[in-house]
């Protein structure tokens, strides 16, 4: 089927300018500044509204199979289409792990067949995401993962760590670390000033920034390309800054949560604060805006991580880490950092869409480019609107940015050319 977006705004430049879009057979044939209706059996009118490439997540959680009273594959999915991402690559702590070919094969049907975006799988690293035993890499290379992750928990042996990484590199593929060396945290929930504040034990900086300084030469030996999940401190930021100057393959993600909050949000005891690695103080903060602003952080991904109510409804000492972020990311990060200045559109829709598909060789999903994939956004960047619990398309209600109003709310999505959100 043919269908035309027309009267929308396009980036181009830097410069949002008034542009038709032609759909056809899931790709974009063509881009123009008026395209005739009669050409398509389906119209859309975008009302001056930003038509954007569609967003990528390379951090989810969707907690099916095993966990499926916090989030499914259908719920997860549906709630990354209402946030405009179209492709998403789902983190590998389920129950079972995919860390078998049979496993990988059966989860990845699993994503296929209730998914409603584009879902992209991680393999463990080690068996059941515990131990030293390494994964087939060989054969859940050829099964299809998109790259190999413990996530939820840092390899605490060096030694496993660096015999991953040099299957990786073998394999051309890349080791994603959660990036916490446990001996360090040492049963802690905040961060150190909020843990002070509420008498609760702290996690320091050092478990973060020692496991990836250990990382990081591990990864100059190996030549692995080494992603760095959610990084949270200064410190960090400054490894990896002094290390891509050295000519070491590491990028690195921020969440936009570490980018809208510190740990002087947290005033009480509400777990919706509670997230690993935590909130932590306004110079971390400011430290992760100047590694986006100047290349040394590559990409914001939301480690959309769903709870049951009764899970988060207890003490920070208690609940579960995690905040969902697939339905918030856009608009919170466009309400606070682009409206305000400190981002351009073009700098915020990169991180979220066209450097993810980079530095993960995904072609041309994240651009919107005459022959490309029809994944598109369309965002509501005039308007304002209150983020509201009950619309969310997750199962997780657990968000901290709920009450807020922001501009930039999604439109419409689309996946190769079939509308999977409309408002």
């Amino acid at each position: 089927m043919k269908t035309i977006i027309k009267n929308g705004k396009i980036l181009q430049g830097n410069q949002l300018v008034s542009k038709d879009i032609l759909v056809e057979n899931e790709k974009i044939t063509s881009i123009d500044s008026r395209i005739d209706e009669d050409k398509a059996e389906k119209v859309i009118d975008a009302k001056g509204a930003f038509v954007a490439p569609g967003l990528i997540d390379v951090h989810v959680h969707y907690r099916e199979p095993g966990f499926t009273d916090k989030e499914t594959i259908e719920t997860g999915s549906k709630a990354a289409a209402r946030g405009g991402f179209t492709t998403v690559c789902a983190m590998p702590n389920l129950d079972p792990t995919p860390d078998t070919v049979d496993r990988f094969r059966a989860q990845s049907k699993l994503n296929e067949n209730k998914g409603v975006v584009r879902i992209k799988q991680y393999a463990t690293i080690t068996e059941n995401r515990e131990g030293n035993q390494l994964v087939d890499f060989d054969g859940l290379k050829q099964a299809g993962a998109f790259a190999f992750s413990n996530d939820g928990s840092g390899i605490q042996t060096s030694e496993t760590m660096f015999n991953a990484m040099k299957e990786a590199k073998r394999v051309n593929m890349a080791i994603v670390a959660h990036v916490e060396d446990i001996s360090l945290v040492a049963g802690g929930v905040l961060a150190e000033e909020a843990a002070a504040r509420l008498n609760v034990k702290p996690i320091s900086w050092v478990s973060e920034t020692a496991q990836v300084a250990r990382d990081l030469v591990l990864a100059q030996e190996s030549g692995a390309h080494y992603h760095i999940c959610h990084v949270s401190s200064k410190h960090t930021v400054e490894a990896v800054r002094q290390a891509k100057k050295a000519g070491i393959n590491v990028t690195c993600e921020v969440t936009p949560h570490h980018l809208l909050l510190t740990e002087d949000d947290i005033q009480t005891d509400n777990s919706f604060y509670k997230m690993n690695p935590p909130l932590r103080s306004k110079s971390d903060q400011e430290a992760l805006v100047a590694g986006l602003l100047d290349g040394t952080i590559d990409m914001i991904a939301t480690d959309h991580a769903p709870h049951t109510a009764a899970e988060k409804d207890q003490s920070v000492t208690k609940a579960p880490f995690g905040i969902t972020g697939s339905e918030t990311a856009f608009a919170m990060l466009y309400t606070k950092y682009v409206k305000a200045g400190i981002f351009s559109l073009d700098q915020l829709i990169n991180w979220l869409a066209g450097n993810p598909s980079s530095v993960f060789n995904m072609g041309d999903l994240g651009t919107l480019k005459v022959g490309g994939p029809a994944d598109i956004a369309v965002f509501d960047l005039d308007n304002s609107e209150e983020i509201k619990k009950a619309d969310f398309a997750s199962k997780g209600k657990n968000s901290p940015f709920v009450g807020e109003n922001v501009y930039g709310n999604t439109l419409l999505t689309m996946v190769d050319g079939n509308v999977v959100y409309q408002k």
